[in-house]
């Protein structure tokens, strides 16, 4: 079945269900009961958000099972599973689907390589690096093996054959070293079925701090419908990602998706919230879930809050916008987006 034609869906397609992962260990609990708490609070919100539109699925270690059901909406499923940490999106699988199957569509599951977001000094990855499979087996799916380091953080997708990547990620020496651009896109071709590379620069400045992930896509843009670009905009020339922004815009101008057509660039602004304690903060409204009849999607207690949640739900007509404080998230070098994996329904 080697010869069969996989495709990434755009997120926005019907989903079957969303994954997740409860934080169990790891530097996302914190180092004090409180900040354990605050992530785990955080955590279940999201869940309780997304499960407000479709079923949710979470992985948890069997000694955090009773914890999680305490806190987690009664139709959340829970699997248990050993784990290192909880950003589902990157440790997961990224589902795909084959629509020309003989026997009817099937549900593929890519099973990337997860080495510790480019195997860096505080993570560890020994149980989350089976995720992947784990995962595909669960859903039913056909796991798609591939020698690519990656996390679905890294890529976004419009259903087309459009991918959007970051050069920091993919072309990272602590992920991929001697890969070239011409290997990513051959493996990303056979995998979901890409054929229209957007390959940006790099990512937000926080994003390469200790507990960044070196630039990943999903707090940067993501294609909301073919031809519209949600792109995010720091308009304050004090923050360096207005720079970077700035040049993502560049990049983009000249960008063309599957179809050959530009896109449209919509910005999107950054909270007017510039620093917290750690520095220029990466907050970002772009790190949403579409989710069946919804969009989940990060707030931070700004003035700029409702403005996003106007324009997502501009960006996504018939869709009802829901916002959780990502600020926890963030704190832990991540959002929403990060935190959950959708399911194409078949």
């Amino acid at each position: 079945m080697s010869d069969l034609r996989w495709r990434m869906p755009a997120e926005g397609d019907p989903h079957e269900c969303t994954w997740m992962a409860w934080p169990s260990a790891g530097y996302t609990l914190g180092g004090t009961t409180a900040d354990a708490d605050v992530a785990r609070d955080t955590w279940a919100a999201v869940a309780a958000a997304v499960a407000g539109f479709e079923p949710v699925r979470m992985l948890v270690t069997p000694g955090d099972r009773d914890l999680a059901m305490r806190r987690l909406p009664v139709e959340v499923e829970l699997v248990e599973a050993p784990l290192d940490d909880a950003w589902m999106r990157d440790i997961g699988p990224t589902f795909v689907r084959c629509d020309d199957a003989p026997d009817g569509p099937l549900l593929g599951a890519v099973d990337w390589v997860f080495n510790g977001w480019g195997a860096q000094a505080w993570a560890t990855w020994e149980h989350d690096a089976r995720v992947g499979a784990l995962v595909a087996d669960l859903a039913g799916a056909q796991r798609i093996g591939s020698d690519l380091v990656n996390e679905g953080g890294g890529i976004h997708v419009d259903g087309l054959g459009t991918v959007l990547l970051t050069e920091t990620v993919q072309l990272d020496p602590g992920r991929n070293p001697g890969l070239t651009r011409a290997d990513v896109e051959a493996e990303l071709a056979r995998t979901i079925g890409a054929t229209a590379f957007v390959w940006l620069p790099r990512g937000l400045t926080r994003d390469y701090d200790e507990f960044g992930t070196r630039g990943h896509v999903d707090i940067v843009a993501t294609i909301a419908s073919p031809g519209r670009l949600l792109l995010h905009d720091q308009r304050d020339p004090a923050h360096p990602d207005h720079a970077v922004t700035e040049r993502l815009r560049e990049v983009l101008a000249d960008a063309r998706d599957a179809r050959g057509e530009r896109f449209e660039v919509l910005p999107v602004p950054a909270p007017r919230t510039l620093a917290d304690d750690g520095g220029p903060v990466d907050w970002s409204y772009l790190n949403h879930l579409v989710v069946n009849g919804g969009v989940v999607a990060c707030t931070f207690g700004d003035e700029n809050d409702t403005e996003a949640l106007e324009l997502l739900g501009a960006a996504y007509p018939g869709r009802t916008v829901v916002g959780v404080d990502a600020r926890p998230l963030f704190d832990r070098g991540g959002g929403i987006h990060c935190i959950t994996q959708q399911q194409p329904r078949l």
